[in-house]
């Protein structure tokens, strides 16, 4: 993989988050600056910022705030005031564990605004930066209940299936430009969202998947690494499934 001199920079969405995390290290290690989003944990970005900075002197790692379940979320000049960049990497999300018939016409319209419409919207507002770039990269990290759906978690699946869909569209309106599009998609990984599984959920979700245990965070995170090096440029479009065998 081709090191950054520190001078690329990327926007991480989600970064409070145990995947947001374990990216904003990859990148950092591999010498990118980055500016960090939260929304209720900006005391988790805030360490985060101030311990790369202590790791990565020559590098530069801001943070904010924005709720990306709120349709008037983006601010005038919320991507430019931080500088020059050339990444955007969503690994916001949440999901909901329910029957879609219990599901409200709310919760629907916050999951598909967090996961895909406020995406949409960052990236329409950064389309002319990031197609003035020698390399640009946007990388969603998606599920692989997007190409399979799951029970008990079919708007979580949709939205997820929607951000590959986009991908794959977008990466052909914009191929020429040497911006790409892709989507790591994780199978179950050990993060805060299966905190509430017992032990005997875990045991037999654990028994389905071929290698035999959940993903750490940072197993996902190095696959963004891959996409946003310089090195990249020829893939896109494309949906990566990091599930250690269990569902494609």
């Amino acid at each position: 993989m081709i090191q950054s001199n520190g001078k690329q920079r990327a926007f991480v969405f989600g970064a409070s988050g145990d995947i947001g995390q374990a990216i904003c290290q990859q990148l950092a290690a591999s010498g990118w600056s980055l500016i960090l989003h939260g929304f209720q944990h900006t005391d988790v970005l805030a360490t985060a910022c101030q311990q790369l900075s202590q790791q990565y002197p020559q590098q530069d790692f801001q943070y904010f705030s924005a709720d990306l379940m709120d349709p008037n979320f983006l601010k005038p000049n919320l991507l430019s005031q931080f500088g020059d960049y050339q990444a955007l990497v969503f690994a916001q999300g949440t999901t909901d564990y329910q029957l879609f018939s219990t599901t409200t016409v709310q919760q629907q319209q916050k999951l598909f605004q967090l996961h895909l419409f406020s995406p949409l919207t960052l990236i329409r507002a950064a389309e002319s930066h990031l197609l003035a770039q020698d390399h640009a990269r946007i990388v969603f990290i998606g599920s692989i209940y997007g190409a399979v759906g799951s029970a008990m978690e079919v708007l979580y699946s949709a939205v997820k299936g929607a951000q590959t869909s986009f991908a794959n569209a977008y990466a052909r309106e914009v191929a020429g430009s040497g911006l790409t599009v892709n989507v790591v998609a994780p199978g179950a990984v050990n993060t805060q969202m299966n905190a509430d599984f017992s032990e005997n959920e875990l045991a037999a979700l654990k028994a389905e998947i071929p290698l035999g245990r959940l993903a750490q965070p940072q197993e996902i995170a190095v696959w963004v690494a891959h996409l946003v090096a310089a090195d990249a440029d020829y893939l896109t479009g494309q949906t990566l499934y990091v599930d250690g065998g269990w569902l494609k």
